[in-house]
């Protein structure tokens, strides 16, 4: 929730950036969270040092892109690559990935924002403590047309590594040895104000190559929302005095994949269909189709429903073409507006296409949303838009500070390597087959 009017948001957000900076001041002595020492490193991602982020995690994984700063979409990650242990050289993943657009329509119908477009979310990065990127780094960002133009630079980008507990376990027939292994992620995030919320934009990289794509709404419930008054709210405070509006959050990423160094993705759609069991059967059937996406297609995710992007030039060392399924998380689609009605967009690459909604920057006329740019031309360089929709009532625990609250998706190898890239050295012979060939 938030101020309604822009001058107010500005003002703090503004605020929130010279309080931060003497926080950060304070504790200048600490110094920013210093980066682990790191062994021999890949070949370079195409940027400076300033702007790569490089990271070989304890399971032998190392990932490495570079970033930039976007004065509307905020943090944008390009080049991004994966190399596990045992393979040649990288393998790149995606030639971009960032937001897309935030949209936060009310309930009651009186405002609706589009955060990234709109709202200044670009402008409301937020300086980071030491303490919120323990292990990591903290890197200096220039925010563009800052609303302290006499302060531009923001301590603002953290990236670190972190545990995210069991990677596997399996225990033998024999019951004599147990495989396991933790897992180890590198996070990459940077925090943005607007208004009264504080949006934290998550970019999880495991060490098996999935990567989780998520945004955290936090801040505080902004007072001018409450007292709805016409029943589309839920009471906050003592009694039912106070109502704090209801209102959705509808969050989309945009990804363009360039599997092994391509654009010239493929993009598959498969789908299940469970039967009754046959005769003489103990269980239902299941009878999975594979459906080619050759043109632009706004999808919907159901039960036994799911999509991968594949690269046309790159294979695994069993000979099967490296893809990355989109595994959707949680959501509640939003059906007021034509953009949010459905959970997933391929559109064919055009430099202009930015923004989910409201998008700037295309010729005069050209539609500005999304669900527009679907009109069946054919996918040579598929950009994948995803929105996962979060609708938020308010409660007595969102005051105060309001709880984080999760939305997003992830990406997962599927072929990328011949066997989990995790797979311990005395069970590297089991591609295949459960016992050793004689």
């Amino acid at each position: 929730m938030r101020d309604n009017t822009m001058s107010r948001a500005r003002a703090r957000a503004a605020v929130g950036l010279t309080v931060a900076a003497l926080a950060a001041g304070a504790t200048a002595g600490a110094g920013p969270a210093a980066a682990r020492p790191q062994s021999a490193p890949a070949a370079a991602a195409d940027c400076s040092a300033a702007y790569r982020i490089e990271q070989k995690l304890s399971s032998g994984t190392t990932w490495r892109m570079c970033w930039r700063y976007d004065s509307k979409a905020g943090l944008v990650l390009e080049n991004v690559s994966y190399r596990p242990k045992g393979e040649p050289k990288p393998i790149k993943v995606l030639n971009s990935a960032r937001l897309a657009q935030i949209d936060v329509p009310y309930d009651d119908g009186s405002v609706e924002y589009d955060d990234l477009t709109g709202f200044g979310f670009g402008q409301g990065l937020v300086n980071l403590a030491p303490g919120e990127c323990p292990g990591g780094t903290i890197r200096t960002v220039r925010v563009p047309d800052s609303w302290d133009p006499d302060h531009p630079d923001v301590k603002g980008l953290c990236a670190t590594t972190r545990s995210r507990g069991h990677a596997y376990r399996m225990q033998g027939d024999a019951a004599n040895k147990v495989f396991q292994a933790q897992g180890k992620d590198l996070l990459v995030y940077t925090v943005n104000q607007v208004g009264w919320y504080e949006y934290m934009t998550e970019w999880r990289f495991q060490d098996d190559g999935t990567v989780h794509m998520n945004v955290g709404a936090t801040g505080s419930l902004s007072y001018e929302d409450y007292d709805a008054g016409d029943g589309r709210g839920w009471p906050v405070g003592k009694g039912a005095k106070a109502y704090a509006t209801s209102h959705s959050h509808n969050v989309f990423w945009r990804l363009d994949f360039g599997l092994d160094g391509s654009s010239k993705t493929k993009v598959e759609q498969y789908d299940s269909a469970v039967t009754a069991p046959a005769r003489g059967r103990q269980a239902p059937t299941a009878k999975t189709t594979r459906t080619k996406v050759t043109k632009e297609l706004a999808g919907d995710s159901k039960a036994y429903r799911w999509w991968r992007v594949v690269s046309a030039t790159g294979k695994n060392k069993d000979g099967h073409a490296r893809s990355y399924e989109i595994v959707p998380g949680p959501t509640t689609r939003y059906p007021g507006r034509s953009f949010t009605k459905h959970d997933v967009y391929f559109t064919q690459y055009n430099k202009c296409e930015r923004f989910a909604s409201n998008n700037p920057g295309c010729a005069r006329g050209y539609p500005k949303s999304v669900d527009k740019w679907v009109n069946g031309q054919r996918l040579t360089h598929p950009v994948v838009w995803m929105n996962v929709g979060f609708h938020h009532i308010a409660r007595d625990e969102d005051q105060q500070p309001m709880p984080i609250h999760w939305q997003g998706f992830a990406i997962a190898p599927r072929d990328v390597t011949a066997m989990n890239p995790l797979t311990p050295d005395e069970l590297s012979w089991q591609n295949g087959h459960w016992r050793p060939r004689s």
